[in-house]
């Protein structure tokens, strides 16, 4: 690759990594406007970050032509294929946590002003999700194998938090069977956050491929 072309095809792959952080960002931000919406009992809330995800597909769209445009026209090989193939596979989770945002914020739009309150650790959930994101976002633009490796580790705090919830919930049921439908509300709202961690340990995956070469799933591309 020429110096010419070399200097374009760099600030192409500077325009998609703001992008991604961008993307990244929104995706944090329809998370947190979730949240907020549910500790608030605001269905009025809730229905404005749903509206946040019409940016999110939005920068999918661009991210995908910033993609398309440097493989059609520059060709790259070796580690700047993984870099552009990650953000390819990246972005398709990224728009899934946003939809899944959207799916939580529906549910709270249904729940009549109540809060969740009885099950804190909804709460913590959805705190460890946005700090997944951000740090599988964050290793993608610095390449930070370790960092993207810790994303990984992290998902047990999500885990972990769920199944406190599900005791929780069926503690909530055995004492009151009215609350049945109230506590499947709850109980998907945090299945929805389970979802967002395991998509953002897809995207910290694909982060240690653009670095390694290597994914678990055993794909392989050429290491210089």
């Amino acid at each position: 690759m020429g110096d010419d072309m070399r200097s374009r095809f760099d600030q192409q792959l500077s325009l998609l990594n703001r992008k991604m952080t961008e993307m990244g960002g929104e995706c944090e931000s329809i998370i947190a406007s979730a949240v907020k919406a549910l500790l608030a009992g605001s269905a009025e809330d809730a229905r404005r970050a749903r509206e946040q995800g019409h940016r999110i597909d939005q920068l999918e769209r661009e991210i995908e032509s910033i993609c398309l445009k440097l493989l059609l026209q520059q060709q790259p090989v070796a580690r700047d294929l993984r870099v552009i193939s990650a953000a390819l596979k990246m972005i398709t989770d990224m728009e899934r946590i946003g939809d899944q945002a959207e799916d939580i914020a529906e549910i709270i739009t249904t729940l009549g002003g109540r809060t969740g309150a009885e099950c804190a650790d909804i709460r913590v959930m959805a705190e460890a999700t946005i700090k997944m994101v951000t740090d599988s976002v964050d290793a993608y633009v610095r390449q930070d194998l370790p960092l993207a490796q810790s994303v990984d580790e992290y998902d047990d705090v999500v885990d972990d938090a769920f199944c406190r919830v599900k005791n929780t919930l069926i503690a909530m049921i055995a004492q009151n069977t009215a609350e049945g439908e109230y506590a499947l509300d709850l109980l998907m709202i945090a299945k929805y956050f389970e979802r967002i961690g395991d998509h953002a340990v897809n995207i910290a995956e694909w982060v240690q491929f653009s670095v390694t070469g290597e994914h678990k799933s055993g794909k392989l591309l050429p290491q210089k």
